[in-house]
């Protein structure tokens, strides 16, 4: 029997999950398999593990645990998310780039059966793709909006879904394009740091996303008028306090890794600027913060003498201590009229996701909140809670903003498995509201 290495499906969305099987080996011997592959931004990742061939020679990924190599147990995955960057990116992290599908080569190395000859190599390759075929991109310069449109090829209309970054800012091409290829009109709306906007966060007036909901629903002409808003970190703060000020407006939330109060503009403020300036505007006023008349600022001090990568999610659960600062500047979610979705890593070095989501589901729940409200928490995950089967590993990195190397924290395991469920059941959550 010739030593084979198949993958199951060869070209398909990142978030479909492959069978990596391989046959033809000697009974019991060690075989070596390597994932290497190169992003659209030009870095290069590579994985390895070794393996025992079953009695019958064959080598299944859903099946067999590596005896070494740069993931534990049983993970048909494993070899994908555990891909560790080999060189620095080189550029290319704007559209088209950044959705370009990224082409990972396989290499089996170990005796074959009946050789007497030395180790074989098999290689094969597979696609992970961003967006299906039929998804089409429009770049959005209009209505004084800034942003990137993905919408399916099937007939609508479809729901809508806007994406926002967190305090990276830019616009996340590759969730709205994969929103897309599910079955939904998305947008990633920028409202900082891409061409057309502010380079910072800096007092952002919350009347530039009312202006893109109400142009959503007018030019888009979503099913059944429904448009969620989903974001990361700031941008799930930000999409909480959109639907708790504009409720009329926001048909679901899905909010990754959020905070429940108000925080000034952080590491995402203008040259020179305090971290405690304000971040978001209404009306011609600043939103409360929490770190107003807040001890907590303090702890600052200790870790900006810190070495990098830095750790801050202590300072924030110290914040969270005062009472009187966290009501002044909590998000009235129990404003909103829609269903939520909150999704938090228990490691969170950023900020204390799991503790804030628990906070949003506490005042829900105190106010009687009549719509679905659902918190996923994922104990040993981070920050880092994005994509599924992508590499997991880049725990540690320069804030986009800032260029400061923060601790995010969770495992590159714990991070993997959150991102795929999130994944998964953020998927379920909308199509059930929307009856997909």
């Amino acid at each position: 029997m010739p030593v084979t290495l198949t993958v199951t499906p060869a070209v398909a969305l990142v978030d479909e999950p492959r069978k990596i099987r391989l046959t033809g080996f000697l009974p019991g011997a060690t075989v070596e398999l390597e994932a290497t592959s190169r992003s659209g931004d030009g870095a290069a990742w590579r994985s390895r593990a070794q393996f025992v061939a079953a009695d019958d020679g064959t080598l299944d990924l859903r099946r067999d645990a590596p005896i070494a190599g740069d993931y534990q147990g049983v993970d048909g995955q494993g070899l994908l998310w555990s891909q560790r960057q080999v060189s620095a990116p080189t550029g290319g992290t704007g559209y088209p780039a950044v959705i370009a599908p990224v082409a990972v080569r396989l290499r089996a190395t170990g005796r074959a059966a009946g050789a007497d000859t030395g180790p074989v190599q098999v290689d094969t390759r597979l696609a992970q793709q961003f967006i299906a075929d039929n998804v089409t991109y429009r770049q959005i310069d209009e209505a004084g909006l800034v942003g990137a449109l993905y919408t399916p090829g099937t007939p609508g209309p479809h729901p809508v879904v806007i994406y926002l970054n967190g305090s990276g800012g830019g616009l996340n091409h590759q969730r709205a394009a994969l929103w897309a290829s599910r079955g939904y009109a998305a947008l990633a709306l920028g409202y900082f740091g891409a061409p057309g906007l502010p380079s910072h966060i800096s007092a952002t007036p919350l009347e530039y996303f009312a202006a893109a909901l109400t142009w959503a629903r007018e030019r888009l002409r979503p099913r059944a008028g429904f448009v969620a808003v989903s974001g990361q970190s700031r941008g799930g703060e930000l999409s909480l306090l959109l639907a708790a000020t504009f409720p009329e407006r926001v048909s679901a939330v899905i909010a990754y890794v959020p905070s429940s109060v108000i925080h000034g503009v952080l590491a995402a403020g203008r040259p020179g600027e305090s971290r405690f300036a304000p971040c978001w505007v209404y009306q011609g006023k600043p939103l409360p913060i929490v770190w107003r008349d807040n001890e907590a600022a303090q702890r600052w001090r200790a870790i900006d003498r810190a070495a990098q990568p830095r750790r801050q999610a202590a300072a924030f659960v110290h914040a969270q201590q005062n009472a009187d600062a966290v009501a002044a500047a909590r998000i009235h979610v129990e404003n909103m009229r829609c269903p939520v979705l909150v999704i938090s890593g228990g490691d969170d070095g950023f900020w204390p996701s799991t503790d804030y989501c628990r906070h949003i589901t506490e005042q829900l729940n105190d106010h009687a909140y009549p719509y679905p409200v659902k918190h996923l928490d994922y104990p040993a995950a981070g920050h880092g809670i994005a994509t599924p089967y992508v590499p997991a590993t880049l725990i540690d990195k320069p804030h986009a903003v800032s260029g400061i190397i923060m601790a995010a924290g969770g495992t590159p395991a714990a991070n993997a498995h959150a991102s795929e469920d999130s994944w998964r059941r953020s998927l379920a959550f909308l199509d059930k509201l929307t009856a997909k």
